[in-house]
């Protein structure tokens, strides 16, 4: 890790369920990041608010509700509006193959679906943010 990148783990929305954010930004927090998470019922602004406060590199949504399609293009577009358009966007959760690839045209990097192994999590959020960070450095 060229640094200890920080990330902001959100749970936007109306879902009550977070074990899996949890366990994400433990995993996370254990290979070397600094992890904020937000806690439950966050809205897309609070989420964009907390991204700009903290200074993060990478934002992970975690989304059980199905208000994905609505949520995460807000959550982008308010980082965009601020300008924190190149902060990464992940995205986990329960999201039906069909919605990935239009949230990745709206500016999500990469959707975990269940199953996804923490160490795939993990090495895939390092080795992007570290590529980011040499690419930062050559220019």
């Amino acid at each position: 890790m060229e640094r200890p990148y920080r990330v902001i783990v959100a749970k936007p929305g109306l879902d009550g369920h977070d074990r899996g954010a949890k366990v994400i930004a433990r995993a996370m927090r254990d290979a070397g990041f600094e992890v904020i998470y937000t806690g439950l019922h966050q809205t897309p602004e609070q989420v964009v608010q907390t991204t700009i406060e903290e200074d993060a590199d990478a934002v992970g949504l975690s989304l059980l509700s199905g208000a994905h399609m609505t949520l995460v293009p807000k959550i982008v577009e308010g980082l965009k509006a601020n300008g924190k358009g190149d902060v990464l966007v992940v995205c986990g959760g329960i999201i039906p193959d069909a919605d990935i690839s239009v949230l990745e045209g709206v500016g999500v990097a990469r959707v975990f679906t269940p199953g996804s192994a923490l160490d795939e999590v993990t090495r895939w959020l390092e080795e992007t943010l570290d590529s980011r960070e040499g690419d930062a450095g050559s220019a």
